[in-house]
């Protein structure tokens, strides 16, 4: 059984906002829990075929959030590091730089990541609540996201990539669990 940060289970009658934000939190938890424990090495070994890695995950979510919540929901510029990155030059940039990176880094990035994207939506959600609209656009012309729709998208973010960490985690050190 995977151990780690504690999780805290989402209510099972809360209001609209509690409940997408506690099942938001719960994946970010589930994330640090499969994440926990492991070194830099650990964290940087793929399962063949697929070259995907816990620490590439981090990174990745990392960067999610900083693009959601910074970029797409406030407007603002996104967080370091991904705001000097070239993305043009390599697409899939947080995947492949985050295999040179110690792991206290990659679990800070995160950790801020997450306290910005927190910050960002506790200001959006006491001026418009879930229904508010995302400074930026869609790139396919559909208009602003709501932000109901955003914390949406975000808890279908983790519940994947949390079933590749669960794979990848259990693969290993046998670690298994929710």
């Amino acid at each position: 059984m995977t151990t780690g940060p504690t999780r805290v289970e989402p209510p099972l009658r809360g209001d609209e906002t509690t409940t997408l934000r506690s099942f938001l939190d719960y994946h970010r938890d589930t994330l640090r829990r499969k994440t926990a424990g492991l070194s830099a090495e650990q964290l940087r070994t793929p399962l063949a075929p697929s070259t995907m890695t816990l620490a590439g995950l981090l990174k990745h979510l990392a960067y999610v959030e900083s693009q959601w919540f910074r970029v797409v929901l406030a407007g603002e510029d996104p967080l370091p590091p991904f705001d000097a990155v070239d993305w043009s030059d390599d697409p899939d940039w947080e995947w492949h730089s985050a295999l040179g990176d110690p792991a206290e880094v990659l679990r800070g990035l995160f950790d801020t990541a997450v306290a910005s994207s927190d910050e960002v939506l506790e200001a959006t959600l006491a001026t418009g609540g879930p229904d508010a609209l995302s400074a930026r656009e869609s790139h396919h012309g559909d208009g602003r996201f709501s932000v109901r729709w955003i914390l949406v998208h975000m808890i279908e973010e983790y519940a994947r990539h949390n079933g590749h960490a669960d794979l990848l985690r259990e693969a290993l050190d046998g670690e298994t669990g929710e």
